[in-house]
């Protein structure tokens, strides 16, 4: 392959930013071929924006489109195990899917099997990975500048207002969507877990406070790490009139670091006790929006791994992990209970009607 030819399964909210990735920053080493929606009214829309054609059904369009070797799922997050296996076995093509991989552990599984098992790649979107000031905190973590680490915290403090649930019947519902954890502060759990490392047991407590839906709005969860960090994530999309912070802070016993901006993309704290102060300016971006930037070198990541044969920073095993810990907060949350990892969901709601 000298380009991966992309295909979009899902124009929802997401989509525009896949279809602007790949037309306008990839087409280096990428092409979009075709998109598609249920709703067609949606897929119009995408499709004629970027000039592609458009379909009512992903199998029409990959059976119209056999040069697509790509498929990024943008669907309901309910969907994303079905919509994945589906179109592996069928059409045998490599999967980018976006958080969550899937609601339940069982799905992420089915999931990760029929990639294995057809020869496939599953890519899983955490795109914030790729964020400049993360990358960096990132490198002072491999290189042991934090000694022992102590502490990390993520803070999701994002408005999401009636009306944005009343826009799809599926957004805030058990089997199709999550709460706050699973949705808006995926990512945020993800990097949280990649920077402490493997979690040991969560306590976590959440809320449905200002909107109506089936799932919390508010919550917070304490997380033991095996090295002995602890952790907490805040998250809640109930912060009034608007967005306020998507932020991480990382604290050791020689150092600590805390990203901010309200999609953990501004470095607010770099202090070292043996290490170099930095250029703190050097280490913002400015989005627009509380994807950010990092999808560009997320996909630009993808592109490498199919065209060089290498091992993508997450694969399906790597984007499972902060789905056990998400589907361990929720049956904390119904419990009332410490959980510990490595456990099967009895009450957990996720995935479920």
């Amino acid at each position: 392959m000298k380009k991966i030819n992309f295909a979009l399964v899902g124009c929802g909210r997401i989509s525009r930013k896949h279809a602007g990735t790949i037309t306008e920053h990839l087409s280096h080493c990428a092409n979009l071929i075709a998109v598609c929606d249920i709703k067609v009214d949606l897929a119009k829309k995408v499709g004629e924006q970027y000039k592609v054609p458009f379909y009512e059904s992903y199998d029409e369009m990959l059976e119209n489109h056999p040069e697509i070797n790509t498929v990024n799922i943008l669907s309901e997050s309910g969907l994303h195990a079905k919509h994945t296996i589906d179109i592996v076995r069928k059409y045998r093509k490599n999967i980018v899917v976006e958080k969550p991989m899937a609601l339940t552990l069982e799905d992420a599984d089915k999931m990760i099997r029929a990639c294995d098992e057809e020869g496939v790649k599953l890519f899983v979107v955490k795109q914030n990975r790729y964020n400049i000031p993360v990358m960096k905190l990132r490198k002072a973590l491999e290189e042991g500048d934090f000694g022992k680490l102590v502490m990390g915290s993520v803070r999701v403090r994002w408005c999401r207002p009636q009306h944005y649930y009343d826009q799809a019947s599926w957004r805030g519902t058990w089997a199709m969507d999550g709460g706050v954890f699973t949705n808006q502060a995926s990512h945020h759990v993800d990097l949280l877990e990649w920077m402490l490392g493997e979690p040991i047991s969560v306590f976590a407590k959440s809320r449905t406070a200002l909107v109506d839906i089936e799932t919390e709005d508010t919550g917070v969860a304490i997380i033991t790490f095996k090295n002995g960090a602890i952790g907490v994530v805040e998250a809640t999309t109930a912060t009034r009139p608007k967005d306020l912070e998507g932020s991480i802070s990382i604290l050791g016993e020689k150092g600590s670091v805390e990203i901010s901006g309200f999609a953990v993309n501004e470095m607010k704290t770099w202090n070292f006790e043996n290490k170099e102060n930095i250029e703190i300016s050097k280490y913002k971006e400015n989005p627009t929006n509380v994807y950010g930037f990092g999808h560009v070198r997320y996909l630009q990541n993808v592109c490498d791994s199919l065209l060089s044969n290498k091992k993508a920073l997450v694969d399906g095993l790597e984007g499972r992990k902060s789905l056990e810990l998400i589907n361990a907060i929720y049956e904390s949350i119904e419990t009332g209970k410490e959980v510990f990892i490595r456990f099967q969901p009895k009450k957990c709601k996720l995935g479920r009607s």
